[in-house]
């Protein structure tokens, strides 16, 4: 019984594969796609400096430009990276929600909430140019 399973689970992998032949062409794209992409991203940048200069609307009142003046120190470059706050290695997000927990004692953001994606987007350009460094801390 052992070998009829085998033998039919390796005579299907043949199947499998049938359409990985055809060679995978890549999408389109011009100059005007690029920077409509481009301006997309810069809404979302922006949108990540108000948020990050205070507009988190947290009760407190602290904003993360208040540890982090224009993103320093914020090395979105070195993540996934272990961090002694959380005890294991996270990515940036995932600091980013321990900040707003903490410092800011509001509610954390998912990992995909436009919110998120905006503060990310607003550090990663603030650190743009800087050496890539992952797991520095």
């Amino acid at each position: 019984m052992i070998r009829k399973v085998i033998f039919h689970a390796v005579s299907l992998v043949p199947l499998c594969f049938v359409g990985l032949a055809s060679p995978v062409q890549a999408d389109e794209f011009d100059d005007e796609d690029l920077e409509r992409w481009q301006m997309e991203y810069e809404v979302v940048v922006d949108e990540g400096e108000k948020l990050f200069h205070g507009g988190l609307g947290n009760r407190n009142t602290v904003s993360c430009d208040q540890c982090h003046p224009n993103g320093a120190n914020t090395h979105p470059e070195t993540y996934p990276k272990f961090q002694q706050q959380l005890g294991r290695v996270v990515a940036l997000w995932e600091m980013i929600n321990w900040c707003l927990q903490n410092p800011l004692e509001t509610d954390m953001l998912a990992a995909d909430d436009p919110k998120m994606i905006a503060l990310q987007a607003y550090i990663t350009e603030e650190r743009k140019g800087a050496e890539l460094e992952p797991g520095k801390h």
